[in-house]
């Protein structure tokens, strides 16, 4: 098994748009070609579109694009502009007037960042796109999705650290899986090798963690609204061959990933959202694409929270809390 670039998967495109003043941004990945799509959605405050498509027993088959954005539910706006790029090339179902891009979306909480009257709109999500012809690098941070995600929010947004855009893929074999994930979780992010906090709640010095699952412990009896703008969203992309049933599997599977990372995951505070897109070129055991899923989906959380750095009055990673 060896680390490969996310964009080397093959009849993947991604793209990043964002507005650093008004820490936000936006993230598309597409597939011309369509890819069996999945999703499994497990934060109790989730913003999403096109999602009940991704049933099983539903009649489309295959989505042309996946979007991760910010703006809380504004950002859903996004979509719009990634629908009319991929109608202008002509990429979507046919319904003979026409093709309809199949695009479905999350939504992260970030309006704490920069100015929260400026959200993902149709024109970032249309520049996504464009940026996706020429993008090849793995940028991580402080990008896309991730340019205003915070995590750590059990004590509110001050007391809060920089989160952000992680990607990781693996090549086994002719075998691909990769992640691109959106950081912005109520709980602490762990780095499962160490079991220590990498970032989360700060003290009231902002100098140590305070730990988000014992604060919330000690504070059992109370019912405080720590809705401080939440949810951590991505993306499993393969290409093995998977039916939309295996599609949902494999975000099932993914999601393990959030549990080895975040502490804790899936609160209902949280939107907590994968997708998976698989472009069907490779033969391969469910089990072991579901397996790879998770540990790619872990490595990219660390890598987006590890690559952050300190803006919007938010410490980081690199700022070395204890």
């Amino acid at each position: 098994m060896k680390e490969i670039n996310f964009s080397d998967i093959d009849g993947i495109r991604m793209g990043h748009s964002q507005d650093f003043v008004a820490g936000t941004g936006c993230t598309v990945v597409i597939c011309e070609d369509g890819a069996s799509g999945g999703v499994d959605v497990r934060g109790g405050a989730p913003g999403t579109r096109e999602t009940d498509l991704l049933n099983p027993t539903e009649m489309v088959d295959k989505i042309h694009a996946v979007v991760l954005s910010g703006g809380s539910a504004f950002g859903l706006d996004a979509a719009s502009g990634v629908m009319e790029y991929l109608e202008n090339h002509d990429i979507g179902f046919d319904v003979s007037v026409t093709k309809v891009p199949i695009v479905c979306q999350a939504v992260l909480f970030d309006l704490v960042c920069g100015n929260g009257k400026i959200r993902p709109d149709k024109k970032m999500g249309f520049d996504a796109c464009v940026n996706s012809e020429n993008y090849i690098e793995d940028i991580n941070g402080n990008i896309g999705a991730g340019t205003g995600a915070t995590v750590g929010k059990i004590l509110g947004p001050q007391y809060s650290m920089k989160g952000g855009l992680g990607t990781y893929a693996v090549q086994v074999g002719d075998l691909k899986v990769g992640a691109v994930v959106a950081v912005n979780c109520l709980g602490d992010v762990i780095d499962p090798s160490t079991n220590e906090i990498i970032a989360g709640a700060l003290d009231s010095e902002l100098k140590n963690f305070v730990n988000t699952e014992e604060v919330m412990i000690s504070q059992y009896s109370k019912k405080n609204n720590v809705f401080n703008g939440n949810t951590t969203i991505g993306i499993i992309v393969t290409n093995a061959l998977l039916t939309k049933a295996e599609a949902n599997k494999i975000a099932s599977m993914a999601h393990n990933g959030f549990g080895r990372t975040m502490r804790p995951a899936h609160t209902m505070v949280d939107g907590d959202t994968i997708f998976t897109m698989a472009t069907n070129k490779v033969e391969a055991d469910i089990n072991v694409v579901g397996l790879l899923a998770a540990r790619v989906m872990e490595k990219a959380i660390l890598r987006g929270v590890k690559n952050a750095t300190s803006d919007y009055g938010f410490k980081a990673y690199s700022d070395k809390i204890k």
